[in-house]
């Protein structure tokens, strides 16, 4: 039987794999309301030429236009790879409940710190890890074999 979280983190790595097909970073989000998917989003920061354009921030914005208020705490987050610092920042503020992640970023800043900043949201890392990993590892070799 599957996992719940591997099922929804399988929906984020189908956003991911749109930011891989329009060469962006293949990082894909999602948030879950009530067993149900209220956002969908993957990275767009090269396609808006914005760097606050991150999977995660996307999805924020849309949860919070579907509920229609800025706290998500009823909210889930499932994201393919380890929030940025800006992105815990803006999780910390929507207080969601429960944030779900693939990959670890070894470029992390705080890696396993960040979790003190989000005292009142559960955190679950590594779910699909290796799929997670497998698309950034993709990505990162297209972009070496082309220099």
């Amino acid at each position: 039987m599957i996992n719940t979280d591997e099922l929804w983190m399988r929906e984020a790595l189908k956003e991911a794999r749109y930011a891989l097909q329009s060469q962006e970073i293949p990082i894909g989000a999602i948030v879950v309301h009530n067993k149900r998917i209220i956002a969908r989003a993957h990275n767009q920061v090269e396609r808006l030429k914005d760097v606050t354009a991150h999977a995660e921030m996307i999805a924020i914005t849309s949860a919070a236009n579907y509920i229609g208020g800025k706290f998500l705490n009823e909210c889930e987050l499932y994201v393919t790879l380890e929030p940025c610092i800006m992105c815990i920042g803006a999780v910390r503020h929507a207080r969601f409940r429960k944030i779900v992640f693939g990959a670890y970023d070894n470029r992390h800043l705080m890696p396993g710190r960040w979790d003190q900043l989000l005292q009142n949201t559960e955190i679950v890392p590594g779910i699909l890890e290796q799929d997670c990993q497998g698309l950034l590892h993709e990505f990162f070799q297209s972009k070496r074999s082309v220099q």
